[in-house]
This record gives structure tokens, sequence and C-alpha cells, in this order.
């Protein structure tokens, strides 16, 4: 199937490494102007950047913290007046704060909630009345299987990804009236900067748990929100897709 995104905008969140820039690559292969949000690392944001305009595609980088609501509203501001649209939203940007639960701080508890979730929230509030006018709009947001599933000493991200889900649900009810589909897509584990700094006894004990017996890609994962992305899937609403190699079947 050739998905076309030509004359769209969009937006992704933490574009500027991992599952993000996988993600950015693949919505300018398919023909979509990417903007590429970041909050400190201006580095990895320029080559994301730099790749999709050497692959021939545009893209620009705007600087904003997620979890900063005046931020955000910059950030889409400068967004719809660079391009004078925006179609597609991928709230990627996260991070964690591992510890079990008896040793996690409130900070630790607060930051992954922030970024997690309450910038997704700030995210999509802030792009809605651009979609709702334009009757049209992609609203992708990124969470994991360990909001469905749970795991030890991720209490703070297993809830923000719950989260996500459960926001999904309600905001693709909220909206669908005016065209505007928002669906949520749950990576397992993906071979990225994180998962490279596995030992390999973990690896194992992760590959152990997966049916297909690898880790994913993150081009397999930006497939599958392109596809979300696009007019292939305009009757899809409200949905949390699993890409997880098989370890959580439902």
């Amino acid at each position: 199937m050739q998905l076309d995104l030509t004359g769209k905008v969009a937006l992704v969140t933490g574009g500027g490494r991992g599952i993000g820039r996988a993600i950015a690559q693949a919505l300018a292969a398919a023909g979509a102007v990417v903007v590429v949000n970041y909050r400190g690392n201006a580095a990895t944001a320029d080559e994301t950047v730099a790749t999709i305009s050497a692959a021939g595609g545009t893209a620009t980088m705007v600087q904003a913290d997620v979890a900063d609501g005046t931020a955000v509203e910059g950030l889409v501001k400068a967004t719809i007046t660079a391009h004078g649209r925006l179609d597609i939203l991928v709230n990627n940007a996260g991070i964690t704060r591992d510890t079990l639960l008896m040793r996690m701080r409130d900070e630790d508890f607060d930051q992954v909630v922030g970024t997690n979730l309450r910038g997704v929230f700030l995210c999509t509030r802030a792009v809605l009345r651009q979609m709702s006018k334009q009757r049209n709009g992609r609203i992708i947001n990124i969470a994991s299987v360990i909001g469905i599933i749970g795991n030890a000493g991720q209490t703070n991200y297993a809830a923000a990804k719950a989260g996500i889900i459960g926001f999904t649900r309600a905001t693709a009810r909220e909206i669908a009236a005016r065209n505007v589909t928002v669906n949520a897509v749950a990576p397992g584990f993906i071979a990225t900067e994180m998962t490279d700094a596995l030992t390999d006894d973990t690896r194992k004990a992760i590959l152990a748990r997966i049916p297909l017996g690898r880790l994913g890609q993150p081009a397999e994962v930006a497939q599958l929100v392109t596809f979300l992305a696009s007019d292939a899937a305009a009757y899809i609403t409200g949905q949390t897709f699993t890409i997880d190699g098989g370890m959580v079947m439902q």
C-alpha cells in the first residue's frame, strides 16, 4: 500500500531520536512536511532534520518542553504560522525515571507523568482548534505495552502510559464529529538507545517473553503511525494498537 501524505503538515514531539526520529522520517518520506519538536538536545533534532532533507523531504525543528503549557502553545502557533495548517500530531515525547515504588520520589512520579501524560493533554488541546477548523486531523499517541501489562519498577511510567490509552478513547469520542481521529500505538521492546544499554541476561529474559523472538525496529513502529496518519485509516479512531512481537495478546 502506497501511503501519500503530500500537502500534510505533521508535528512530532520528541522527534530527535529513537522512535520519534523514525516516525518523523517515515512521515516525511510519505510526503508530509514535518516539524520535529525537541526539549533539550538540539543536536539530535538537527540530525533528524538533516536526514530528512538528505532524503528529499522537508522538515524543521522547534524547541519546546511538552510539559509546559505556554511552550506548547508557542510550538503549535509557530507550526501553524509557518505552514498555514496542522494535519497530524504525533505525541511521542516521553521520559523514564525507573525505580521501585517504595523508593520512588515525588519528583520521579511527577516528572514522568508531567512529560508522558500531561504533555499529551497539552499538545492535543493545543491542536484541536486548528484541526476542528479544518474539519480534518490525525492524532496518534505513543503509549506502551507497559501501560497495559505493567512492569515492576515502572509504576510512574505504567500509570502515564495507561492514562494515554484512556485519554485517547475519550478524546476520540469528543472530536469524531469534526473528522479528527485519535488513536494510540503501544510499542513493546524496540531497539533504541534504551535497549542498547541492557545487559545480555536482561536481553535474553526479554526475548524469552516475545513470541517472534526479537526486538522491534523503530521503523516498524513508524510504518504503523504513518498508516494511522493517512487517509487509509480514516475510519479508525479510539483504538490502541500494540506492536510488540506478540508479547501482549489481547
